[in-house]
């Protein structure tokens, strides 16, 4: 397993791999994997003859009060977990080699992050996707995974390869959970224990909605108020947001007619965690 940890040593690797006739599969991360992440390792070895994994916290996607000082980190433990699961490559970036001085340049989407979490972070889409064009052009992988825990982040990102012409297949992979029903995800970390056991209040919400479609109610407002209630009896949680809406537009659905998309935002404590499921 290489590490690479320049813009140019990256490229280099990735035309030669191009001139062996080789494809490469990509799977971008901010770091400190778990089984959600080595999920997509996994989803990817089998597909391509090079398995790539960037590690890169990207300043960008955080606003003024997120937690970019405070995001978990484990080199180390990543790096193990990498080679276990047959990664060839390693993309190791810091910051000044994504955001070189006097970088100005940003993409943004028009109508997808005006949904979902797009409404309570801003900068947050922009800065995902700028990092990940630029990714795709120093990888320059054939295929990309992302997990479908942040499904308004696969959604920009597959519009994003089809608008700008990126010749990359967009994968998703599958939500992995712990054995009660918590989406993993790196700021599980931050949870303290009475913490911890109020987040099983999200997947329990989804689940919660399943059920009140399959006895007959349709209309997104009332299983909307009931989730609601059902998540703050919990303790220290606090909804951002509860949205029915189209998986393919995110533009909100009154009545549950056909598949949607329920999508869950919810503080506990100060942690944000997000998880979404398709019903109906």
């Amino acid at each position: 397993m290489e590490i690479l940890k320049t813009k140019p040593q990256m490229q280099h690797w990735s035309k030669q791999k191009k001139r062996e006739s080789k494809t490469i599969c990509f799977v971008p991360t901010m770091g400190y994997l778990h089984k959600g992440h080595t999920s997509l390792l996994d989803k990817g070895k089998p597909l391509c003859d090079e398995l790539v994994l960037s590690i890169f916290v990207n300043p960008t996607q955080f606003g003024p009060k997120e937690d970019l000082d405070a995001y978990p980190s484990d080199i180390e433990n990543d790096l193990a977990l990498a080679k276990k699961a047959g990664v060839t490559a390693v993309f190791l970036p810091n910051k000044e080699s994504i955001y070189p001085k006097n970088f100005q340049t940003q993409i943004n989407l028009q109508h997808l992050p005006q949904f979902l979490c797009g409404k309570f972070r801003p900068v947050h889409f922009g800065g995902v996707a700028t990092v990940v064009a630029k990714l795709f052009n120093i990888v320059m992988p054939d295929i990309a995974i992302f997990g479908q825990k942040d499904y308004q982040q696969l959604q920009i990102i597959r519009q994003l390869t089809l608008d700008l012409d990126f010749d990359i297949k967009i994968l998703g992979g599958q939500i992995i959970r712990e054995q009660d029903g918590l989406a993993m995800s790196s700021r599980n970390a931050y949870l303290t224990d009475k913490q911890r056991a109020s987040a099983i209040c999200l997947s329990k919400a989804l689940n919660l909605a399943k059920e009140l479609v399959v006895k007959g109610e349709k209309k997104a407002a009332l299983i909307q108020k009931e989730l609601q209630d059902f998540i703050h009896a919990h303790s220290e949680t606090a909804v951002e947001y509860i949205s029915f809406c189209d998986p393919a537009t995110l533009e909100k659905v009154e009545q549950i007619d056909a598949q949607v998309l329920l999508a869950l935002a919810v503080k506990v404590g100060a942690t944000r965690l997000i998880d979404n499921s398709l019903i109906g």
